[in-house]
């Protein structure tokens, strides 16, 4: 896009995708070639990215940078300066570093049908205040694909969506599952869609006519959802409660090949877990053991019991009977649970019985927050079950990376598996 503004020369924003993109419409987790032309030899600009969400929220970044001498800046050769939101050879800067302008807020995307829109506009110096704006560009990030289907699933007792690519049937199938906010969560499933999978977002509670507020989960619940999706090779995608689930369903169910669990427990958290005549009890908690900062922000690192220093634990999910190839992925600086932690002791017992079936990616300065690529990091949110403010934990620069990287590990992780011949 070409955009020109009144002064002394016209000045031209480009927003071009990288060379090895050839679809027309950009995806959120895809990376995006930032250029700015007809800039002035060394000229000083600074660069602002800004994004407002559903709710109408603002999520801004900006970086310092100075022309080439050619007047053309390139961000993935010019390094950003010291001052702004990030500085240094960082060519997605503006995008992973977006932060939300209301203190805590979190960007969610509900609707993945509609497009989040990302203004980039470039001032004369580098401020503050901004200086005189040279030029701006509007540059749309979709979910779908064009030939992805959107199907909502109400079928039985399973509530969700089911997103279906372009091209021949039957695809590999996965199963995604969000965390305790509830509710149903798309964009994770609809982008996972763009790249050949069949993806089921599955709520499982605090959506349409399952319950609002739970006392127990039935795991015959999510065995429908399994039987729903009736694939040779089948999939599951967990997410901290999600993957706790995930973990559960391969522990007790048939039908599954692979599951790769971000940031979850490998005990059941909560809420107890119902399956036939048998109820796992959830972990207590321990709202005492939590401390606060003067900002009223509480660290709930320690709320949980370890489940590991109490032999056959009864909430303990009995992961060393798992079949299904197994991909853990934690953050290091998880401040909400031992993610890890419980990773390395899962695998211990699956080592113990003659597995390798196991496979773990840890990422420093990541937190409990773990979205795909571009996603704004979190690293203060509202805990579900104690319902105050908490540190979950997370660097910018280190989750950015992190996001990127374990994204392209969940996928190869199910090509792999789900693909095999």
């Amino acid at each position: 896009m070409s955009l020109g503004f009144p002064g002394a020369s016209a000045q031209e924003v480009s927003l071009r995708k990288l060379p090895n993109h050839s679809h027309t419409a950009v995806l959120f987790d895809e990376p995006l070639g930032i250029a700015v032309q007809g800039l002035r030899p060394r000229q000083p600009v600074t660069l602002r990215a800004s994004v407002q969400d559903e709710a109408g929220e603002r999520f801004e970044a900006s970086a310092r940078y100075e022309a080439e001498e050619s007047g053309e800046l390139d961000l993935g050769r010019s390094p950003a300066l010291p001052g702004g939101s990030f500085c240094g050879l960082e060519p997605m800067g503006l995008l992973w570093a977006l932060q939300p302008q209301k203190p805590f807020w979190c960007m969610v995307k509900r609707d993945v049908q509609t497009p989040l829109r990302l203004l980039l506009e470039v001032f004369e110096g580098h401020g503050p205040p901004p200086g005189r704006l040279l030029a701006q560009g509007q540059h749309e990030r979709i979910f779908l694909r064009d030939g992805v289907q959107r199907v909502p699933v109400r079928e039985g007792r399973i509530r969700g969506t089911l997103f279906l690519p372009p091209g021949e049937a039957p695809f590999p199938g996965i199963i995604d599952i969000h965390g305790l906010e509830g509710g149903l969560l798309e964009y994770r499933a609809s982008l996972l869609a763009n790249y050949g999978f069949a993806t089921l977002a599955l709520a499982y509670y605090h959506y349409e006519d399952l319950p609002q507020k739970p006392t127990e989960l039935h795991l015959e619940y999510f065995e429908e959802a399994v039987n729903y999706m009736l694939r040779p090779r089948l999939g599951l995608l967990g997410y901290s409660k999600g993957g706790e689930l995930c973990l559960a369903m391969a522990a007790f169910l048939k039908n599954i090949t692979a599951v790769a669990s971000i940031n979850s427990p490998v005990t059941i958290t909560a809420i107890p877990l119902c399956y036939k005549d048998k109820t796992i009890p959830h972990l207590p908690w321990h709202e005492e053991r939590a401390t606060v900062n003067q900002s009223n922000i509480y660290d709930c690192s320690d709320v949980l019991d370890d489940p590991f220093q109490v032999p056959d634990h009864q909430s303990r999910i009995p992961v060393e009977n798992i079949e299904a190839k197994l991909l853990f992925i934690a953050g290091q600086d998880d401040n909400l649970i031992k993610s890890e932690y419980f990773a390395i002791e899962a695998c211990k017992r699956l080592q113990a019985q003659g597995k390798n079936n196991f496979q773990i990616l840890s990422y420093p300065g990541t937190g409990h927050c773990f979205d795909p690529p571009f996603f704004p990091l979190n690293a203060i949110g509202r805990h579900p079950v104690l319902l105050k403010r908490v540190f979950l934990g997370g660097e910018l620069k280190a989750y950015s990376k992190a996001q990127v990287q374990a994204w392209l590990e969940i996928q190869a992780f199910f090509n792999k598996h789900l693909n095999e011949k």
